[in-house]
Protein backbone atom coordinates (compact mmCIF):
# COMPACT_ATOMS: atom_id res chain seq x y z
CA UNK A 1 0.00 0.00 0.00
CA UNK A 2 1.08 3.57 -0.97
CA UNK A 3 2.72 5.34 2.13
CA UNK A 4 1.68 9.40 1.81
CA UNK A 5 2.42 12.49 4.45
CA UNK A 6 -0.33 13.53 6.70
CA UNK A 7 -0.42 16.65 5.08
CA UNK A 8 -1.27 15.63 2.04
CA UNK A 9 -4.35 13.94 2.71
CA UNK A 10 -7.94 14.91 1.43
CA UNK A 11 -11.14 14.17 1.93
CA UNK A 12 -12.80 11.27 0.49
CA UNK A 13 -9.17 9.25 0.81
CA UNK A 14 -9.43 5.94 2.10
CA UNK A 15 -6.41 5.16 5.29
CA UNK A 16 -5.61 2.13 7.27
CA UNK A 17 -4.70 3.09 10.46
CA UNK A 18 -5.11 0.87 13.68
CA UNK A 19 -5.80 -2.07 11.70
CA UNK A 20 -9.50 -0.63 10.45
CA UNK A 21 -10.20 1.43 7.05
CA UNK A 22 -11.21 4.89 7.86
CA UNK A 23 -12.43 7.46 5.37
CA UNK A 24 -10.91 10.85 5.79
CA UNK A 25 -14.33 13.58 6.38
CA UNK A 26 -12.21 16.70 7.18
CA UNK A 27 -8.42 17.74 7.62
CA UNK A 28 -7.38 20.97 9.29
CA UNK A 29 -4.14 22.10 9.10
CA UNK A 30 -2.79 24.06 12.73
CA UNK A 31 -0.02 25.72 13.31
CA UNK A 32 0.29 26.33 17.51
CA UNK A 33 2.26 29.18 18.36
CA UNK A 34 4.26 26.58 20.51
CA UNK A 35 5.63 23.42 18.86
CA UNK A 36 5.55 22.05 15.36
CA UNK A 37 2.49 21.78 12.78
CA UNK A 38 -0.13 19.14 12.74
CA UNK A 39 -2.85 17.88 10.97
CA UNK A 40 -5.82 17.01 12.69
CA UNK A 41 -8.24 14.96 10.45
CA UNK A 42 -11.44 13.77 11.22
CA UNK A 43 -12.02 9.90 9.90
CA UNK A 44 -14.83 7.79 9.63
CA UNK A 45 -14.80 4.09 10.27
CA UNK A 46 -15.77 2.17 6.73
CA UNK A 47 -17.20 -0.90 8.67
CA UNK A 48 -18.48 0.24 11.69
CA UNK A 49 -19.42 3.86 10.71
CA UNK A 50 -18.09 5.49 14.37
CA UNK A 51 -16.47 8.94 13.85
CA UNK A 52 -12.73 9.63 15.46
CA UNK A 53 -10.57 12.94 15.58
CA UNK A 54 -6.50 12.10 15.27
CA UNK A 55 -3.44 14.54 15.26
CA UNK A 56 -0.91 13.83 12.80
CA UNK A 57 2.65 15.41 12.50
CA UNK A 58 3.02 16.74 9.00
CA UNK A 59 5.58 14.57 8.01
CA UNK A 60 4.05 11.82 9.49
CA UNK A 61 3.15 9.16 6.94
CA UNK A 62 -0.22 7.09 6.77
CA UNK A 63 -0.76 3.64 4.58
CA UNK A 64 -3.53 5.10 2.06
CA UNK A 65 -5.76 2.58 0.64
CA UNK A 66 -6.80 1.76 -2.78
CA UNK A 67 -10.59 1.07 -3.01
CA UNK A 68 -12.33 -0.63 -6.53
CA UNK A 69 -15.31 1.23 -7.42
CA UNK A 70 -17.46 -1.33 -9.33
CA UNK A 71 -20.58 -0.76 -11.37
CA UNK A 72 -22.93 -3.59 -10.65
CA UNK A 73 -26.38 -4.93 -11.34
CA UNK A 74 -28.58 -6.12 -8.31
CA UNK A 75 -30.41 -9.68 -9.02
CA UNK A 76 -32.51 -10.40 -5.95
CA UNK A 77 -32.59 -10.36 -2.05
CA UNK A 78 -32.45 -13.71 -0.25
CA UNK A 79 -32.89 -13.28 3.46
CA UNK A 80 -31.24 -10.21 4.98
CA UNK A 81 -28.20 -10.45 2.31
CA UNK A 82 -28.41 -9.05 -1.16
CA UNK A 83 -27.30 -10.35 -4.20
CA UNK A 84 -25.36 -8.14 -6.95
CA UNK A 85 -23.34 -9.28 -10.02
CA UNK A 86 -20.64 -7.63 -12.35
CA UNK A 87 -21.40 -7.03 -15.54
CA UNK A 88 -18.40 -7.55 -16.92
CA UNK A 89 -17.03 -10.64 -14.71
CA UNK A 90 -20.62 -11.96 -14.55
CA UNK A 91 -19.29 -12.45 -10.92
CA UNK A 92 -22.08 -12.31 -8.18
CA UNK A 93 -21.17 -10.87 -4.54
CA UNK A 94 -23.98 -11.17 -1.93
CA UNK A 95 -23.81 -8.27 0.87
CA UNK A 96 -25.73 -7.60 4.11
CA UNK A 97 -28.70 -5.65 3.99
CA UNK A 98 -26.89 -3.60 7.31
CA UNK A 99 -23.72 -2.30 4.83
CA UNK A 100 -26.67 -0.67 2.42
CA UNK A 101 -28.55 0.84 4.78
CA UNK A 102 -32.50 1.72 4.34
CA UNK A 103 -31.56 2.55 0.84
CA UNK A 104 -32.11 -1.41 0.71
CA UNK A 105 -35.86 -0.95 0.72
CA UNK A 106 -35.91 0.36 -2.76
CA UNK A 107 -33.59 -2.04 -4.84
CA UNK A 108 -35.50 -3.31 -7.93
CA UNK A 109 -34.27 -6.46 -10.13
CA UNK A 110 -31.73 -5.19 -12.88
CA UNK A 111 -30.96 -1.74 -10.77
CA UNK A 112 -27.15 -0.94 -11.53
CA UNK A 113 -25.44 0.27 -8.26
CA UNK A 114 -21.60 1.51 -7.06
CA UNK A 115 -20.47 -0.87 -5.13
CA UNK A 116 -17.15 0.20 -2.92
CA UNK A 117 -15.26 -2.73 -2.84
CA UNK A 118 -12.05 -3.39 -0.24
CA UNK A 119 -9.81 -7.02 -1.28
CA UNK A 120 -13.25 -7.99 -2.73
CA UNK A 121 -14.93 -7.36 0.38
CA UNK A 122 -17.90 -4.67 -0.13
CA UNK A 123 -18.06 -1.55 2.21
CA UNK A 124 -20.64 0.13 0.54
CA UNK A 125 -23.66 0.41 -2.01
CA UNK A 126 -24.61 3.51 -3.53
CA UNK A 127 -27.89 3.28 -5.22
CA UNK A 128 -29.20 5.62 -7.93
CA UNK A 129 -30.82 9.01 -5.85
CA UNK A 130 -34.27 7.93 -7.36
CA UNK A 131 -36.44 5.16 -8.72
CA UNK A 132 -39.62 5.24 -9.83
CA UNK A 133 -42.39 2.88 -8.32
CA UNK A 134 -46.40 2.22 -7.91
CA UNK A 135 -48.79 3.61 -5.39
CA UNK A 136 -50.64 0.70 -3.85
CA UNK A 137 -52.99 2.29 -1.51
CA UNK A 138 -53.81 6.29 -0.99
CA UNK A 139 -55.87 7.95 1.60
CA UNK A 140 -59.10 9.89 -0.53
CA UNK A 141 -59.13 13.43 -1.09
CA UNK A 142 -60.44 15.24 1.94
CA UNK A 143 -62.74 18.14 0.86
CA UNK A 144 -61.43 21.74 1.05
CA UNK A 145 -57.94 20.47 1.06
CA UNK A 146 -56.16 23.15 -1.05
CA UNK A 147 -53.62 21.63 -3.48
CA UNK A 148 -50.37 23.29 -2.82
CA UNK A 149 -49.10 22.80 0.89
CA UNK A 150 -51.30 19.17 1.68
CA UNK A 151 -50.05 16.08 1.50
CA UNK A 152 -51.87 12.77 2.21
CA UNK A 153 -50.66 9.21 3.35
CA UNK A 154 -49.77 6.70 0.90
CA UNK A 155 -48.00 3.29 0.87
CA UNK A 156 -45.75 2.10 -2.13
CA UNK A 157 -45.47 -1.35 -3.61
CA UNK A 158 -42.47 -2.11 -1.06
CA UNK A 159 -44.13 -1.49 1.68
CA UNK A 160 -42.76 2.00 2.66
CA UNK A 161 -45.19 4.87 3.72
CA UNK A 162 -44.76 8.06 1.75
CA UNK A 163 -46.62 11.12 1.59
CA UNK A 164 -48.22 12.26 -1.74
CA UNK A 165 -49.95 15.58 -2.90
CA UNK A 166 -53.74 14.67 -3.15
CA UNK A 167 -54.19 14.25 -6.96
CA UNK A 168 -51.98 10.98 -6.75
CA UNK A 169 -54.61 8.09 -6.60
CA UNK A 170 -54.04 4.25 -6.15
CA UNK A 171 -51.95 2.73 -9.61
CA UNK A 172 -50.18 5.93 -10.32
CA UNK A 173 -46.32 5.70 -10.63
CA UNK A 174 -44.31 7.91 -9.07
CA UNK A 175 -40.58 9.06 -8.44
CA UNK A 176 -39.85 8.83 -4.84
CA UNK A 177 -36.01 9.58 -3.84
CA UNK A 178 -33.79 7.08 -2.04
CA UNK A 179 -32.20 9.06 0.41
CA UNK A 180 -35.16 9.71 2.38
CA UNK A 181 -38.12 7.94 0.98
CA UNK A 182 -40.15 11.33 -0.05
CA UNK A 183 -42.29 12.34 -2.95
CA UNK A 184 -40.58 13.94 -6.30
CA UNK A 185 -42.82 13.64 -9.24
CA UNK A 186 -45.45 11.58 -11.01
CA UNK A 187 -43.31 9.46 -13.18
CA UNK A 188 -42.54 9.60 -16.85
CA UNK A 189 -43.09 6.39 -18.24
Amino acid sequence: MPKINAIDLKPGNVLEHQNKLWMVLKRELVQPGKGGAFAQVELRDLRGGNKSTERFRTQETVERVRLDDKEMQFLYMEGNDATFMDNDTFEQVAVSRDVIGDPADFLQDGMVCQIMMYEGTPLSVEIPPSVSMEVVEADPVVRGQTASSSYKPGRLENGGRVMIPPCIEKGTRIVVSTADGSYVERAKD
